[in-house]
């Protein structure tokens, strides 16, 4: 007895059936938000003091923080402010110390951005910090010491050592006030920058005679409330004739320096002379108290008057750097001058990549354009050191683009087909514009999920098989055998036999087939008199829907 399957239908008798998933595919979508929320707080709050209430200022209830999985993502300083979901509120997390934070810039604030997924939102917050007046004015020695010849003329200058305040605004330092003396008038200068600083001027001729040392003080006071001071001690000593003072020829040296010059480099020579003779005219240079920020970059040769890097300079701090400088003769006159240094960038900083959102996997049929992460890109450089271009590298089916200023979306270009390529090792190019352009990299892994979008197919288009009549019931006639490259229940195939008659007699009559591996089995013996071939159909399925 011979036992057939054919192929039939369009040149088939094999017939093939599989569901199709129905997918449903949520697209991140980045929503633009032009309005910026923005909350001012003072410094120094306790932790977990309330900064504003996230929910009611964007107008989301409780319910889509949750569900969107609202969070605070990349920013600056983000660790000083934790996000209440569970509330809708914004607090302190960290305690904020304004001057560690911004120094002496103003306003000082901080921004980062909130995050909700699904859809996905995107809302930048500003943080402003706003100062009190928790320091006072200091001195950086507490005392000072002048030598000044007896035939110092009328109105001779002394610039005396700056106070540093390291708050801002009406808490900074304010004014200076020298005690009460028949000899000295102080005269207070704005640089600006809006620093302050004092000088002594001779009032009265000195006689060191009658009184060959003076004993000052110098009170810096702030502007605050309460009101804070600080004082330092000065010291003068009466000398014999000195008749002239050093006199700079130039009241401003202005000069350019890049960032990152090495220590030692030349920046300006700075020239003060004095037509006294011998050593009364020798004059020798001094740095004069800088602000905390910018003190200890430059240093001065005292005998010729050259200013050299002292440190490392950053661009990205200071841009513009001014201090003064005094040049002193051996009788104890001095003069002063003011040094104006601008800072020129260098491309010295890379691009930074931080991943706002990334989702793997994602559904092999997601249409063209779906989203699958955003990304936010900052370069701390300026101008076109600054600028930044993103892009894929290598062959894939994905492209980066921009939505809004320093964020982008990672997407797809192209179908995607998990049983051809089942993930992808995407890797973005981050390159600024600076000359050298200095680039970051960042790989991102993707898996794609799998949908039902292949039907079984079996190994042969016709099986048969030759059995002898009398063979026993559950006699194994024949094996099929169908594939799918789907995974999981998608893959799984199972087998039925078609329903169809043999000699009057259901085909299930005659032989069974094993859903799980495909075994043709004898139901009953066959008798050859009665039937010489039995034809029919075995249907593969998988287990998708």
């Amino acid at each position: 007895m011979e036992l057939e399957e054919q192929h039939r239908g369009g040149g088939e008798r094999w017939r093939m059936r599989h569901l199709k998933e129905l997918c449903v595919f949520l697209f991140l979508c980045l929503h633009l938000t032009k309005a910026q929320i923005r909350y001012s707080i003072q410094e120094e709050l306790k932790t977990g003091s309330l900064v504003g209430n996230i929910a009611q200022d964007l107008g989301l209830d409780l319910k889509r923080l949750r569900s969107g999985r609202a969070r605070i993502v990349t920013g600056e300083n983000i660790q000083y402010t934790e996000l209440q979901a569970d509330k809708g509120t914004l607090i302190v997390k960290e305690r904020i110390d304004r001057e560690q934070l911004c120094g002496d810039v103003t306003p000082c604030s901080f921004t980062f951005e909130i995050l909700l997924e699904n859809p996905m939102e995107l809302h930048p917050v500003t943080i402003e910090v706003l100062d009190v007046n928790d320091n006072a004015p200091t001195f950086q020695n507490n005392h000072l010491e002048f030598e000044i010849s007896e035939s110092a003329a009328l109105g001779s200058r002394f610039v005396l050592e700056s106070a540093d305040d390291a708050d801002v605004g009406q808490n900074d330092l304010q004014n200076y006030v020298l005690t009460s003396n028949e000899n000295f008038v102080l005269k207070q200068h704005v640089n600006p920058d809006g620093s302050k600083y004092a000088e002594m001027v001779l009032q009265k001729s000195l006689d060191r005679e009658e009184q060959p040392r003076l004993s000052l003080k110098l009170l810096a006071v702030d502007g605050g409330n309460p009101q804070r001071s600080g004082t330092v001690n000065i010291a003068i000593i009466i000398l014999d004739s000195n008749d002239n003072a050093p006199v700079f020829n130039q009241s401003v040296y202005k000069a350019v320096v890049t960032e990152n010059a090495p220590k030692g480099t030349h920046v300006v020579t700075v020239n003060a002379s004095d037509i006294d003779s011998g050593s009364n005219g020798l004059v020798t240079y001094y740095l004069s108290k800088s602000k905390a920020g910018t003190a200890g970059l430059f240093e001065i040769d005292e005998a010729t008057g050259k200013i050299f890097v002292a440190k490392e300079i950053d661009f990205e701090k200071d841009r513009k750097i001014e201090f003064r400088i005094e040049a002193k003769d051996q009788g104890g006159l001095t003069d002063s001058s003011k040094v104006e240094i601008e800072v020129i960038d260098v491309n010295d900083n890379p691009p930074v990549i931080n991943v706002m959102s990334f989702t793997s996997p994602v559904s092999e049929d997601s249409p063209l354009g779906t989203t699958v992460g955003i990304i936010n890109v900052k370069d701390l450089d300026s101008g076109d050191h600054g600028q930044v271009r993103c892009r894929i590298e290598g062959n894939v089916p994905f492209k980066v683009k921009s939505n809004v200023r320093n964020y982008y979306a990672l997407i797809t270009e192209a179908e995607l087909d998990r049983e051809v390529i089942p993930e992808y090792n995407i890797t973005l190019v981050a390159t600024d514009t600076g000359s050298p352009a200095l680039f970051t990299k960042k790989t991102f892994h993707l898996k794609l999920s799998d949908v039902n979008d292949n039907a079984p197919v079996f190994t042969r288009n016709m099986y048969s098989a030759t059995v002898a009549e009398n063979i026993a019931p559950g006699f194994s006639v024949l094996s099929v055998k169908a594939k799918d490259p789907d995974e999981n229940q998608n893959a799984r195939v199972s087998y039925v036999l078609e329903e169809c008659q043999i000699g009057g007699a259901l085909i299930s009559e005659y032989v069974s087939i094993n859903a799980e591996t495909g075994v043709i089995q004898a139901v009953r013996s066959f008798d050859y008199e009665q039937i010489k071939e039995l034809i029919f159909v075995v249907k593969a399925q998988d287990g998708g829907s």
